[in-house]
């Protein structure tokens, strides 16, 4: 049986918080479903924080080699880490890594505009992902 969300204290946030025994449950076996998902990846990205090149095994990612952009897609489950949300984000096993940059709106107000790019080489497993979101404040879109 899963745990019912509940509504945070802030009211300016539209977003449920998970108790931490969901994790073992429903998000828990969509990570881990084999059967539903090719072999995935994941990473944690700031807001207003968007995705940029993306590197597979042979270097930077061709469109016209592979016939399509890499498969990239936000989750809608994100932890709050010294007051920051970060949204998870799943990709397929052929990217190496991701290059991350502040969107322009970010850069306009100035609060990141000594950061251009960063360069995430360290992608994680669905195993790892739980490992944080288990020691982490967790919210869910409804």
């Amino acid at each position: 049986m899963q745990a019912a969300a509940k509504p945070l204290s802030s009211p300016d946030s539209a977003y449920p918080t998970l108790q931490k025994n969901v994790t073992s449950g429903a998000i828990a076996s969509s990570l881990l479903d084999k059967s539903v998902w090719e072999p995935v990846k994941y990473f944690f990205l700031s807001d207003g924080w968007t995705v940029g090149r993306v590197w597979e095994f042979g270097g930077l990612w061709d469109e016209r080699a592979w016939r399509r952009p890499p498969h990239i897609q936000r989750m809608q489950l994100s932890i709050v880490e010294r007051g920051e949300r970060l949204w998870l984000h799943q990709v397929e096993e052929s990217v190496l890594m991701v290059e991350v940059c502040p969107s322009p709106t970010i850069q306009a107000d100035g609060s990141s505009a000594s950061i251009g790019q960063v360069v995430l080489k360290r992608l994680i497993t669905a195993e790892q992902v739980l490992e944080l979101l288990c020691g982490a404040d967790l919210e869910a879109k409804s």
